[in-house]
């Protein structure tokens, strides 16, 4: 008798099982993160996505490694990424084309996140009227970190800073010292994000948007304005290190961290890497926007999931999704990427000042525009890449054959 009880509880027991059991899926996720304070990040989206009852498959090509990878093609290719980190327009459309789009307006207003995104992240998660993608973490590019106190033992103040001159005219003095004044890894990926900060922080918006277009206009190239850009680039470059040839952005600002160079300018997940070390802001480094940028790229590293899927699979993907937006789960991951959550809800003991400096900047009037991916072609952007890493790279390059060579690239991708 009491073996049958046993027996028939048993039975209940993997009946009430059954549903949980039918409805839990696999989830293929793409994503390029690697550091340490991405992967942290990751660890807790992972968590959230594994309360749902889902298990997440790493997909992972660090964005550093070199390789190219097309995401269409990982689609049509079979055993398609469920999820997959890209901020790029032209990806949503060509998956529109294939009938694997998955629109998520209407979830986003039935869940409660739509009206609690930040504007511009609403704007650079929607194409073509479609909200279509799942705002992670939220970046100001043109980010500057200093170490205090390499900026103390150089007797030189950041802060007062109110151009990007005032800040190379201090180089000479940091290098009297025997720091770094500038840390930048010899990357196309660094390079171009140092040109397109200091063209959003020199030349504005309009201007900028002349260049990072679907429709790009070449003759902004030949501005006073993008000319600085380029000029500064190379003053940037006449101070790297022999080491700081393909160095990666992690260790690059490291270098800043063990207190060999004074500062790195790159997106603020710069922080993330700060606080693994167990520095603090404020105390052990500080952080503002390039001195008197007229704008500051925004990111929004999003991810999109796959459309036209089987309900289980679309429902575990919908899980994800809420999973991965909830204004904690969102807060939490922010804090150790090092950016700002995309949702203004988000609780606020998970924000610090240098949360507060980008929030600053993006809601200054006029003053944030699209980071490049979110607007041009990858041929368009690598084009930029190589023109600017080459001039980067030979020190016999002029402002004019960087200008000469950026409409060359144009030429090649839209000619």
């Amino acid at each position: 008798m009491h073996m049958k009880s046993l027996a028939t509880m048993a039975a209940a027991l993997l009946l009430s099982a059954a549903p949980l059991a039918a409805t839990a899926e696999e989830l293929i996720v793409y994503h390029g993160w690697s550091s340490k304070a991405e992967v942290a990040a990751l660890n807790i989206l992972q968590a959230a996505l594994n309360e749902k009852g889902h298990t997440w498959k790493d997909l992972a090509i660090p964005h550093n490694s070199g390789v190219n990878v097309s995401i269409v093609n990982m689609v049509t290719g079979g055993d398609p990424p469920n999820a997959f980190v890209t901020s790029d327009p032209h990806i949503f459309r060509d998956l529109a084309g294939l009938g694997l789009e998955r629109d998520l307006t209407d979830y986003y207003k039935e869940i409660g996140a739509a009206d609690n995104f930040f504007p511009i992240v609403q704007e650079l998660s929607t194409v073509d009227g479609k909200m279509v993608k799942v705002p992670l973490f939220l970046h100001i590019d043109g980010m500057v970190y200093w170490n205090m106190d390499v900026a103390k033992k150089a007797g030189v103040d950041p802060t007062a800073w109110k151009s990007v001159d005032d800040m190379i005219a201090d180089f000479p003095k940091v290098k009297a010292a025997g720091f770094v004044p500038a840390a930048v890894g010899g990357q196309a990926f660094q390079v171009g994000y140092l040109f397109h900060a200091m063209v959003a922080a020199l030349a504005g918006p309009d201007i900028y948007d002349r260049i990072y277009s679907e429709t790009p206009d070449p003759t902004a190239f030949d501005t006073p304005e993008v000319r600085k850009a380029i000029e500064v680039v190379r003053a940037f470059s006449n101070e790297a290190t022999p080491e700081s040839e393909n160095r990666p952005w992690n260790e690059t600002t490291n270098t800043v961290i063990a207190g060999q160079a004074l500062f790195h300018i790159m997106g603020d997940w710069m922080k993330g890497e700060w606080l693994a070390a167990g520095k603090v802001p404020g105390v052990d480094f500080g952080c503002e926007v390039i001195p008197g940028a007229l704008a500051v790229p925004v990111t929004s590293d999003a991810m999109g999931i796959l459309g036209g899927q089987p309900a289980e699979k679309d429902k575990a993907e919908l899980d994800l999704v809420a999973a991965f937006v909830d204004p904690i789960v969102s807060a939490k991951a922010n804090q150790q990427k090092g950016s700002t959550s995309p949702r203004a809800d988000a609780p606020t003991e998970f924000r610090d000042a240098c949360n507060q400096v980008a929030m600053d900047a993006m809601n200054k009037p006029n003053g944030a525009v699209k980071n490049p991916f979110n607007v041009i072609t990858g041929d368009w952007n690598n084009g930029i890449w190589t023109a600017m890493y080459n001039f980067w790279s030979d020190k016999n390059q002029t402002t004019d054959d960087a200008v000469a060579a950026l409409k060359d690239a144009y030429d090649l991708t839209f000619n």
